[in-house]
């Protein structure tokens, strides 16, 4: 619907432009013999094709400018959606008796983030709750940190690239995946002492 009225616009102004064109150029060749006439004639057609052209130019930008407002607001959608699941998880990592409730909850999880997270993402997620549903069979993660922390380091990675966009630094994949894992390595670390 959207590109039809667009397509008809730009006929009426493709027929709008070629008449007026041909009136003003007949308009040239009648006032021939009247110097100062023509000169207005010139001044009008410049004018109305300046017109056109900034017209023309104005519309594409501000249809570039809704699409950026767009890719924008659904960044800040996408990050706030993975910051909610991070606070959520760390929430729930931190929870006495993990038990199937908890783990139901991560579970519906998955719907919300199929509005906004990449196919990769939510591979991941997947994975994260196969490795969170075997490590909390006991309803703890006590002795489990290492295993969690890999599996939550690389839904990490995951969100990173999928917020980034594609590679985003010098760093592969799997050297950020090692220094989140040091990274939670070095907190267990300081936890325990």
């Amino acid at each position: 619907m959207k590109n039809q009225r667009q397509m008809l616009y730009l006929i009426l102004s493709l027929i709008t432009m070629l008449v007026g064109y041909a009136y003003l150029r007949y308009a040239y060749k009648v006032t021939d013999s009247m110097p100062f006439t023509q000169e207005i004639v010139l001044i009008i057609l410049g004018t109305v094709a300046t017109i056109f052209i900034t017209a023309l130019l104005l519309n594409q930008q501000t249809a570039v400018e809704i699409e950026k407002e767009q890719n924008i607001k659904f960044l800040e959608l996408k990050a706030s959606s993975y910051e909610k699941l991070l606070d959520l998880i760390e929430d729930m990592s931190l929870v006495d008796n993990f038990g199937n409730k908890e783990l139901t909850h991560l579970q519906f999880i998955t719907h919300r983030l199929a509005i906004v997270a990449s196919a990769d993402v939510l591979n991941e997620y997947q994975n994260f709750l196969k490795i969170i549903s075997q490590i909390s069979d006991d309803n703890s993660f006590s002795g489990d940190a290492d295993t969690l922390s890999k599996a939550l380091g690389a839904l990490t990675v995951q969100i990173r690239q999928d917020l980034l966009g594609t590679q985003s630094s010098n760093y592969t994949s799997e050297q950020i995946r090692d220094i989140i894992t040091i990274n939670s390595k070095e907190s267990q670390f300081i936890k325990n002492h």
